[in-house]
């Protein structure tokens, strides 16, 4: 762990990440930051398994990574499969067919700011380790110096090159979730929850399913049974 710290300050994280998940003995590792609308932004993941989690965070919005986030502390579940079924009803479900069985979220925060989480993933159910939580938290204490260094996720690519696929893959939702928005005439708190329910229905990615709205490749089609709060009130008093 002495030499990630090293690394840490000479290269890319991408290049880290991979190593510092093998010295963890876990299967991948993701650090995301801060708390945009459309859920924290990934700045790195060690390999798929940790993206895929991710992603299905972002298109479920909620999570154990989303809880650390919210709480500013850890959030450790040893065994997903032991869950109660009503915390991540459909993340646990989901979570299974990619392999996830324990998951392991520690804040990145200074005093009371949590500028992100550091999220572990491993496909055997299990406790960490004391040294292996001691680790992690020395890690989690150097990552918020970094990410506290680099300032905010979505900055541009131009001012900070390290970025540049954190900034697409966030910039793509905002601009699909303002597309969505104009397209139905809807909020943008509501256009971003039909993104997420046309993704999950159709088993894909939130993230995917943003850029083929982008790309025009996907229009979502207006409800067809809106709910409208005087529908009500009108049958009530026909009723009476």
């Amino acid at each position: 762990m002495s030499e990630i710290l090293l690394l840490l300050q000479t290269e890319e994280w991408p290049t880290v990440a991979a190593d510092t998940a093998d010295v963890l003995a876990v299967d991948g590792i993701a650090v995301s930051a801060g708390n945009a609308p459309g859920g924290t932004e990934i700045l790195w993941s060690s390999g798929r398994i940790s993206r895929d989690f991710e992603d299905l965070q972002l298109t479920l919005g909620y999570g154990p990574g989303a809880d650390c986030l919210a709480g500013g502390t850890a959030v450790r579940v040893p065994d997903l499969g032991r869950v109660r079924e009503d915390r991540w009803p459909a993340l646990v479900i989901e979570a299974s067919a990619l392999k996830v069985r324990a998951v392991f979220c520690f804040p990145l925060h200074i005093g009371a700011i949590t500028l992100g989480v550091l999220t572990l993933v491993r496909s055997s159910p299990g406790h960490l380790a004391r040294a292996q939580g001691d680790d992690v938290n020395v890690l989690a204490v150097a990552l918020t110096k970094y990410v506290l260094g680099l300032g905010s996720p979505l900055l541009s690519a131009a001012e900070n090159q390290e970025l540049t696929a954190p900034v697409l893959h966030q910039a793509v939702l905002h601009q699909a979730t303002g597309m969505v928005s104009v397209q139905l005439s809807v909020p943008l708190g509501e256009a971003l929850l039909r993104l997420r329910a046309h993704a999950y229905s159709n088993s894909r990615t939130l993230t995917d399913t943003a850029r083929d709205v982008v790309d025009r490749r996907l229009w979502l089609e207006p409800d067809p049974h809106p709910m409208n709060p005087t529908d009500d009130e009108d049958t009530d008093e026909d009723e009476d």
